[in-house]
């Protein structure tokens, strides 16, 4: 493990590779036959790191989800003639003029509203305050509503670049109630028909403009400032007094109702020599009759946890089985893309047959995190907590972590020497040669002569964590695969 590289956090043309790498990658790319702008866009795409946001949002039923339809180029948002049909925040990733970027639809936005309609409003609040860029969809047929005026007023609080689309434009007939818009005070307004795709290329090309290339990074040791740690979990399995207990004082009010902490509290806590920044966000359940609203809640405040941190400590009430919601909760940071640490709470209370139990269940309900860290901990009597911060580390250790390339081939011809692809059809697909692309979290690009199944492709992932630990991390893997040769004219 020594001679492994770790990144520094800077940003380069070539992804993680150096300019030498780089060049010695090209060369070998070459020699097996791959087209080198399709070498360059695979590891662009591989190292890319995390795209610019476009929020989609607009009041209910004004054709947000067909339009996402229309710029993804495939049906995939869920369109129906009556409002309220999409809920949570749903994203995509999606392309225009060769620039990639995350696409998120939203459920549609009303004031003054309860119940689940409140969290639908929540989550599209929540999806503007993320975005990087936002597409604001008006009915052009209706006109600006009261409804309208209130999400502008949203959109200037925010203060991110807004595109204005006006929406169900069919014809030259319509161009006049689209320039009505222009009363919003947002500019221009974009006469747009997603429905039959007119008027949407021209509307993209002013998405791109307001997008920047890649989304800042809020986190991270290159802003020189504490390691920021979200604690997440379902409700009432011990966060606040996890956070209470590593702080050794009462920072965040502590109740066996579920739900206590209503926004998300950061604090700086001291801990082995080191200054990190923990985010507490137990806050969930707004009024109890309002059960449907609540898992959007968790949701919300979950998401906006992770979007922050670098690393996830996902709470487990030991004492309870395994839930839906605690596998959904880590779910949600691998495909975030931080570090992990799994931290089993209440471990003092269990007997015997519990810990059998319980270690049953990690190995069938959590097998997908089986590369995280874990503690036994509790937050009531401090048990293990000392343990807490290594795991962190390690995890962090295992994001970061960058294998130079040709270590890393070196280690890919072995396993394609020992362990080949299965015969399919008559073909044998090999793995050629690979890089990694990026880190936080580390992210390979293999180059194959066939499609590799993916059995084979986890075959490899945990080969390579055996290898070269990755502890703590998802690993994201891409596949390029060899275009016949003489097939590109």
């Amino acid at each position: 493990m020594n001679d492994q590289i770790h990144s520094d956090g800077s940003d380069h043309e070539h992804g993680a590779l150096g300019d030498a790498e780089y060049a010695e990658f090209m060369e070998l790319a070459a020699q097996e036959g791959f087209d080198p702008e399709d070498v360059e866009g695979a590891i662009g795409e591989a190292g890319h790191g995390p795209l610019p946001v476009l929020a989609v949002v607009g009041r209910p039923n004004v054709g947000k989800s067909t339009l996402v339809n229309r710029i993804l180029g495939r049906r995939e948002a869920v369109v129906q003639d009556k409002p309220g049909v999409t809920r949570d925040r749903v994203n995509y990733e999606a392309e225009w003029a060769g620039r990639r970027f995350r696409l998120v639809d939203t459920g549609g936005w009303e004031q003054d509203v309860l119940g689940l309609d409140a969290s639908v409003a929540a989550q599209a609040e929540f999806a503007i305050s993320t975005a990087d860029a936002v597409v604001f969809v008006v009915d052009a047929t209706v006109g600006a509503t009261d409804t309208d005026e209130a999400v502008v007023r949203l959109l200037r609080k925010a203060k991110k670049p807004v595109v204005l689309c006006a929406n169900k434009v069919d014809g030259q007939s319509g161009e006049a109630d689209a320039t009505a818009l222009w009363s919003l005070g947002l500019g221009q307004p974009h006469p747009v028909s997603s429905l039959h795709g007119r008027g949407t290329g021209d509307m993209l090309d002013a998405v791109l403009e307001a997008l920047p290339e890649a989304p800042a990074q809020t986190f991270g040791t290159a802003l020189g400032g504490p390691r920021r740690i979200a604690l997440i979990g379902r409700p009432n399995v011990g966060k606040s007094s996890l956070l209470n207990k590593v702080a050794n004082e009462d920072r965040v009010v502590v109740n066996e109702l579920a739900g206590t902490t209503r926004d998300p509290v950061d604090e700086l806590i001291e801990l082995g020599g080191i200054t990190w920044k923990f985010i507490d966000t137990a806050g969930i359940r707004r009024k109890v009759h309002l059960q449907e609203g609540a898992d959007y809640y968790a949701s919300l405040r979950t998401a906006a946890a992770v979007e922050k941190a670098e690393v996830a400590v996902i709470l487990i009430d030991s004492s309870e089985s395994i839930s839906v919601q605690d596998q959904r909760i880590v779910t949600m940071a691998v495909e975030a893309g931080r570090a992990i640490v799994l931290a089993f709470n209440k471990w003092d209370t269990l007997d015997e047959e519990r810990r059998y139990y319980l270690e049953r269940e990690i190995e069938t309900e959590l097998a997908q995190v089986s590369w995280a860290p874990r503690v036994n901990v509790s937050a009531v009597t401090g048990r293990h907590m000392e343990k807490l911060v290594p795991a962190i580390e390690t995890a962090i250790e295992g994001w970061e972590t960058r294998i130079p390339t040709g270590r890393l081939n070196a280690f890919l011809g072995e396993i394609v020497a020992s362990h080949p692809h299965p015969v399919r059809g008559g073909k044998q697909p090999r793995i050629l040669f690979g890089t990694q692309a990026g880190t936080k979290p580390p992210r390979f690009v293999l180059f194959s002569s066939g499609f590799l199944e993916h059995g084979y492709r986890r075959f490899v992932e945990r080969r390579l964590r055996e290898e070269f630990g990755f502890e703590g991390t998802p690993i994201h893997m891409s596949v390029r695969v060899r275009e016949k040769r003489g097939r590109k004219k």
